[in-house]
C-alpha cells in the first residue's frame, strides 16, 4: 500500500523529537534506520489516538529501539472492525510480518489488547510483549461484558457512548487546543503531547481541522471489545509485562487478577493515558520492562 501524503507530513513533523533520520515503509512509519544495536519494536496505539501522537515518548525511546507502527489502526477496509477484533489482530500481524521480526510489541489500551492477541496467535513474530494499561479482563467481568453485548448496552460499560457525540471540527489548531484543555480526559496531558494530539490527530479541511481517527470506527471498536481474552492467557508464550497507571479508572474497573503470575506487573504514576501525561516516565518504564523481560529464559511463573 502506498504511503499517504499525511504519513509523509507526520514524518517531516516528527524530526523535532528525533536525533536520527526517519524513513517510511508501506503506510507505516519507522523512527530511525535499522541498526543492530537497537531492538526492533512495533508500537500499537490506543483507540482514537493515532500513533504519531506519541511522538514525545518515541523520542525518548529511539536510542534503544527501531520503532515501527501503523499510523491509524482499524481504517483499512480490508480489516473491518468486527466482534472480538479478529481482523484488527490480523492487520497487526500482517504489518509485523512485513518488517524485521521478531519484534518487541508495545501497545497502549486498544494497541495492547491487539498486541496480546497477535502474540498469542503468532508467538514466532514477537520477542517480548509490553501492555500499557491494557488489563486482561478477568472471567467474572468478562461474563458481564458478554451479557452487555448480548442485550445491547455495551456502550454504557465502555467509553463508546462518549465517542458518538464527540466534537470533530475546529476552525484552527489554537481553537482545538483550547477545547481539549477544557476536557477532563486531557487535563493531565503533557503540553507537548496535547500539541501533538492536535497536530497529528487532526487533518486539514476546507473549514479548518477535523479529527483524523473516525469517531464512528472508535465507537465500533469499543462496542466489539473481546470478552474472552482471559481464556488465552495459558497460550501466551511470549515474555510479557504490564505497566498500569496508578490512577487509571480502566485498571480499577477491570483489575489485574488474571495477569498475576503470568506477566510482570509494574505501576506508574498517571491515569489510563499516562503515555501522554508522563511520556518520559512512560518511556523509561518501557525500557526497564523490556530489559527485564528479555533477560528471562522463559515466561515468569
Amino acid at each position: 500500500m502506498e504511503v499517504t501524503a499525511r504519513a509523509r507530513l507526520h514524518a517531516a513533523r516528527f524530526i523535532r523529537y528525533s536525533r536520527k533520520p526517519m524513513s517510511i515503509r508501506q503506510n507505516s512509519e519507522t523512527i530511525g534506520g535499522a541498526q543492530a544495536r537497537r531492538l526492533p519494536m512495533v508500537f500499537s496505539h490506543a483507540n482514537g489516538f493515532p500513533a504519531p501522537c506519541y511522538a514525545k515518548m518515541f523520542g525518548a525511546l529511539q536510542d534503544d529501539f527501531d520503532i515501527r507502527y501503523l499510523p491509524r489502526l482499524a481504517h483499512d477496509p480490508a480489516y473491518p472492525v468486527t466482534d472480538g477484533w479478529p481482523e484488527l489482530t490480523q492487520e497487526l500481524i500482517a504489518f509485523v510480518e512485513r518488517g524485521p521480526h521478531p519484534v518487541v510489541a508495545v501497545g497502549h489500551s486498544l494497541g495492547g489488547f491487539l498486541s496480546y492477541l497477535a502474540a498469542v496467535a503468532r508467538p514466532d513474530l514477537f520477542s517480548a510483549l509490553v501492555l500499557l494499561d491494557s488489563p486482561v479482563i478477568d472471567r467474572y467481568r468478562a461474563q458481564a461484558m458478554q451479557m452487555s453485548k448480548r442485550f445491547g448496552f455495551i456502550d454504557r460499560v465502555t467509553p463508546a457512548r462518549a465517542t458518538r457525540d464527540r466534537r470533530q471540527h475546529w476552525a484552527t489548531a489554537e481553537e482545538a487546543v483550547a477545547h481539549f484543555r477544557t476536557r477532563r480526559l486531557f487535563h493531565r496531558f503533557d503540553p507537548d503531547c496535547l500539541a501533538d494530539y492536535v497536530r497529528y490527530g487532526t487533518v486539514a479541511t476546507a473549514e479548518g481541522l477535523k479529527l483524523w481517527f473516525d469517531p464512528a470506527i472508535e465507537y465500533r471498536i469499543y462496542c466489539t471489545i473481546p470478552h474472552r481474552m482471559h481464556t488465552l492467557l495459558p497460550r501466551l508464550k511470549v515474555p510479557a509485562g504490564f505497566i498500569g497507571g496508578r490512577q487509571s479508572t480502566e485498571l480499577r474497573v477491570f483489575g489485574i487478577r488474571e495477569m498475576r503470575g503470568r506477566m510482570r506487573l509494574r505501576p506508574i504514576e498517571g491515569g489510563h493515558l499516562f503515555p501522554f501525561e508522563r511520556p518520559l516516565e512512560a518511556a523509561a518504564a518501557i525500557r526497564e520492562m523490556v530489559a527485564a523481560l528479555l533477560s528471562l529464559p522463559d515466561r515468569p511463573e
